[in-house]
């Protein structure tokens, strides 16, 4: 979602800022903008654009802003269009600067009461609402102004604010939306993200709901909401700045599709030892989390989400113990029944879905059991709020479109399955085959990998389509639900998927010639079922994609295509037949010339509800 750096130093931070703003591109956005304050005049100087940061970056150089003192912004847009004049910063009769990550819910109220003291407004958004309300408080300090606001403010955020009758100073604070600190020598920075700030500093301070932080050159002061002195932990952050390039790929979504092999041997080690999966993976007090647990509640989004329905099976098959799987934005309003023995996992890429973030929050208000995280980021909210936490190892995901982050949620999942099935009677011969089946796992996706010629080829049937179908049973339904996504995320073109035994009771009206379908088709118990559903879409001229083993359910011919994907042991095959779906959702967008790693509308990190 929307981005924001800034900085304060004895150095010229405009730099500073464009390189933060163009690391936080992958999470999507609308316009991007930057505010300083003149080093000499000390005057509020801005400039905003609607498009990419290259086109600010480009702006700049006619109107350039030296400054020590900065904030930046990339705006994905939710109150108001894309366009220059809602882009961030916001600014107050230009005195007051501010950025926004998040949603302030009574900013109509407040719009109004600012209109009936004499406030204009040039935007649609509801930060502008900040900008002003701060603005009218100014009679004191600034960090007096943002905390009078914040106390009329309902909604959401992360804010920097500066000012120029304060040069040299920037106030920050956070509620629900992520925020971090940069601790550098003599100069401090924030950003949403610790990617923006790699360049320029590995020692970063996590801020915490309701922290308002003071920031100058030579200090840095951070109050709760009641104006305690709080001490937040610094830590060293062990992301790399080389970590983001993209290296000999085309594209960032490319290059981690081929990176799946190696992130999924890095989410197994030092986790598995002579045949077993480690109790500890999860922390040191998971014998006494776990040992009362009797069901599990899997709360996740989009691909997340996808993750959960695949561990349902693994779960309720291996180890006999009730699943259930719900999206996050459901959950939180459904007003569920809580059992104190229902273990809550949630999944996410980044740690700061806020939906998942708030269905945390009302699990343990509900009185549900212990939490554990499942996520691919050890800096984010979602790993500070768990009782329990697995890092997936995926490394940077920048692509919005997700690919090593879901195989290696899956893979862990399927851990935590063999973790619970030591409580509830798994077998040491049932763990050890499917141990056997994990350690297999990095050659059978290599071996995926070598089929990419094969579907770049296939891709140019669906190029001209503009609607596909996909179908899966049992286990594999939530992988044709991801290459659905996958499909419909990079390339537009409107896919959905169904349970394969669902096809006569509607969708079935809708194939022919026109209407690919796609099929994903393991050597399984319900292969014969699902040979029955196809010949139904075989008969009706449907033209048919289908991944199957080396012994293929049906044969290659006119209206038939079978790509051969080998023998696949059963327990991890949902994670290799994932592969060639994004394969073909990969070269079908390329072909179509679409924004694979930032599609349009979509933000990598969905930060707001």
């Amino acid at each position: 979602m929307c981005g924001i750096v800034g900085a304060v130093a004895e150095r010229d931070v405009v730099p500073i800022l464009i390189e933060g703003l163009k690391r936080l591109e992958y999470r999507g956005y609308d316009s991007a903008g930057i505010a300083t304050i003149n080093y000499q005049s000390n005057g509020l100087e801005y400039q905003k654009v609607t498009g990419k940061v290259h086109d600010l970056e480009t702006k700049l150089k006619d109107n350039y802003l030296y400054s020590p003192t900065g904030i930046a912004h990339t705006r994905w847009a939710t109150h108001g269009k894309p366009s220059v004049e809602n882009a961030h910063p916001q600014i107050s009769r230009d005195i007051i600067a501010v950025v926004h990550n998040g949603i302030i819910e009574n900013h109509v109220e407040l719009r109004t009461y600012l209109e009936q003291r004499g406030y204009e407004f040039n935007s649609e958004t509801d930060t502008e609402v900040l900008a002003h309300l701060i603005h009218h408080n100014l009679s004191q300090d600034l960090r007096v102004a943002v905390k009078k606001t914040l106390d009329l403010v309902e909604g959401t955020y992360a804010i920097a604010v500066i000012s120029s009758k304060e040069p040299g100073r920037l106030i920050a604070a956070r509620r629900g939306s992520p925020l971090i600190i940069g601790v550098g020598i003599g100069e401090y920075f924030i950003a949403s993200d610790v990617m923006a700030l790699i360049p320029v500093t590995q020692q970063i301070i996590c801020l915490e709901d309701d922290d308002i932080v003071d920031i100058r050159r030579d200090n840095l002061h951070i109050t709760d909401f009641n104006g305690n002195t709080v001490k937040r932990t610094e830590y060293t952050s062990q992301l790399q700045a080389d970590a983001v390039e993209r290296g000999e790929y085309r594209h960032y979504m490319y290059k981690e599709i081929f990176e799946q092999p190696q992130v999924i041997k890095n989410a197994m080690e030092n986790r598995i030892h002579a045949g077993q999966v480690l109790d500890a993976i999860f922390g040191h007090n998971t014998q006494k989390l776990l040992d009362k647990i009797n069901a599990v509640q899997i709360i996740a989004c989009g691909t997340s989400y996808h993750a959960g329905l695949v561990a349902r099976h693994w779960i309720e098959t291996l180890i006999k113990i009730p699943c259930t799987v719900e999206i996050a934005s459901e959950f939180r309003y459904r007003k569920p029944l809580a059992n104190p023995n229902t273990l809550i996992v949630t999944l996410s890429q980044s740690g700061e879905t806020a939906d998942t973030l708030a269905a945390l929050k009302e699990s343990k208000r509900l009185g549900f059991g212990p939490s554990l995280t499942i996520c691919n980021a050890p800096e984010s909210s979602l790993v500070r709020a768990s009782d329990m936490v697995l890092m997936t190892h995926a490394g940077p995901e920048i692509g919005v479109a997700s690919t090593k982050a879901f195989s290696t949620q899956l893979i862990s999942l399927l851990m935590l399955t063999v973790v619970l099935g030591h409580r509830h009677g798994m077998s040491a011969e049932l763990e050890q085959k499917i141990v056997d089946a994990m350690l297999k796992l990095p050659k059978q996706l290599a071996r995926m990998l070598e089929l990419n010629d094969q579907i770049k080829q296939l891709a140019e049937h669906l190029v001209d389509k503009n609607h596909a179908l996909f179908l899966g049973r049992g286990i594999h339904y939530p992988i044709a639900m991801e290459g659905a996504l996958k499909l419909k995320e990079i390339s537009y073109i409107h896919a959905e998927a169904y349970p394969a035994g669902e096809l006569k009771h509607g969708p079935l009206a809708l194939v022919d010639v026109e209407m690919p379908v796609i099929a994903v088709a393991p050597n399984d118990s319900l292969q014969e079922k699902l040979k029955s559903n196809l010949q139904e879409v075989h008969a009706r001229g449907g033209q048919l994609y289908i991944f199957a083993n080396q012994r293929a359910i049906m044969q290659s011919s006119n209206y038939i295509d079978v790509i051969e994907l080998g023998e696949v042991d059963e327990i991890i095959s949902p994670i290799v037949y994932t592969i060639p779906l994004q394969l073909l959702a990969y070269h079908v967008a390329v072909i179509k010339g679409t924004d694979v790693d930032q599609p349009r509308n979509l933000a990598k990190s969905v930060t707001v509800e």
